[in-house]
């Protein structure tokens, strides 16, 4: 029983401080600066002064690779950059890329620095990068589109009002053009549902899934399922339920995807007892339940996230887990015990070990898995 209790708490220790670390390495990876672009941008911050700055982004540009170069700009473009003091060097950066030798016209870097310089207000340098990019592509084609797609779409993740409305316009004329093919008009209802659904207006992409239904395209899941997490978001349930039962209308499948999505919402607004009655509609429905499942399940109860914090007082076995809760969050975690599907997807055998895979998994998935599995 003691090497049970220490082998329980030195996996806890072990996921706990991957959980913690892991997403800041995430960004780490994504948006990776070099010594070199970390050593200029420090003396960009040192500079103080327009003239002084220009010259260290030319130096720096024609001195770089084209690896370096291009990591900086994506590190100072990230949303979720430790550096948002820097985030003015972006342009005259880019400017001085874009007139390297080496340099190939990335709409997606475009679009993330024009959504960038919408936020930070500055519109004649948005205008310029904005008429570029168009002049670039064929006016009506189906690259135009698609760049004002991945526009709207950068603009709607980051809550940016004016740059989202400028591109939702643009799709707008482009969709009452007889000229656009079926795949652009379905691709740009599919952008602009999701990112209505984004900037808290799922009513609207509702409405626009009916506008779809006039121009002869039906909807797919993907907007619905939008819509749907639009309405949970906004804990808007009624209208949220309304649209899964029109989904099964239409001959949608409410699997485990969908499932989720409901839970999430559910979840993230409290609402424990209806995420019971959903764990029970999965089971009695014969939907399993997967890894993400039990992440946006457990991320929602407070209890249990709270006693993960100390890895001195956590419970360390299943009976001790059910007598530290109760009320809602209590059965919620027992439809999740009830319900060992789950280490089918996570045990790994072979004719030595058994194995448990928690990758994907959050803090309270991982603990409560490791529970059912040392079970």
């Amino acid at each position: 029983m003691i090497l049970y209790y220490l082998t329980l708490k030195m996996m806890m220790s072990t996921v706990q401080l991957w959980w913690i670390q892991g997403p800041k390495l995430g960004v780490m990876v994504e948006c990776a600066l070099t010594k070199l672009g970390q050593h200029f941008l420090k003396k960009v911050v040192t500079s103080g002064d327009p003239s002084t700055t220009k010259n260290l982004i030319r130096r720096f540009v024609q001195s770089s690779a084209k690896s370096v170069s291009l990591s900086t700009l994506c590190h100072l473009l990230s949303p979720s950059t430790v550096q948002p003091h820097l985030s003015s060097v972006a342009f005259p950066l880019y400017a001085r890329i874009a007139e390297a030798p080496w340099y190939s016209w990335n709409p997606k870097i475009v679009d993330e620095l024009a959504t960038l310089l919408d936020k930070q207000e500055q519109y004649s340098a948005w205008e310029t990068l904005i008429s570029g990019a168009t002049s670039k592509l064929e006016s009506g084609s189906r690259n135009l589109a698609l760049f004002y797609c991945k526009l709207l779409d950068c603009n709607s993740k980051q809550n940016s009002e004016r740059g989202f409305e400028i591109a939702y316009s643009y799709l707008s004329q482009l969709l009452h053009s007889s000229s656009s093919f079926t795949y652009i008009k379905r691709r740009v209802y599919e952008y602009m549902v999701s990112g209505l659904c984004s900037m808290d207006r799922p009513c609207e992409a509702e409405n626009l899934v009916g506008n779809m239904r006039i121009k002869a395209l039906e909807p797919s899941a993907f907007e619905f399922k939008s819509i749907m997490c639009g309405y949970g978001r906004l804990g808007l349930f009624q209208d949220l339920e309304r649209l899964l039962v029109q989904m099964e209308k239409e001959g949608f499948v409410i699997y485990t995807v969908c499932s989720n999505m409901v839970l999430s919402a559910y979840g993230m607004h409290g609402e424990l007892t209806k995420m019971v009655s959903w764990l029970q509609r999965m089971r009695n429905s014969s939907i399993p339940f997967s890894k993400r499942t039990y992440d946006s399940v457990l991320n929602s109860c407070p209890v249990l996230m709270r006693k993960l914090v100390d890895l001195n007082g956590f419970p360390l076995s299943i009976e001790e887990l059910n007598a530290s809760l109760e009320g809602a969050e209590a059965i919620v975690i027992q439809e999740l015990i009830e319900s060992t599907e789950i280490l089918e997807e996570v045990m790994v055998w072979d004719s030595k070990q058994a194995k448990l895979d928690l990758h994907g998994l959050h803090l309270g998935s991982s603990y409560l898995i490791m529970l059912l599995w040392l079970q």
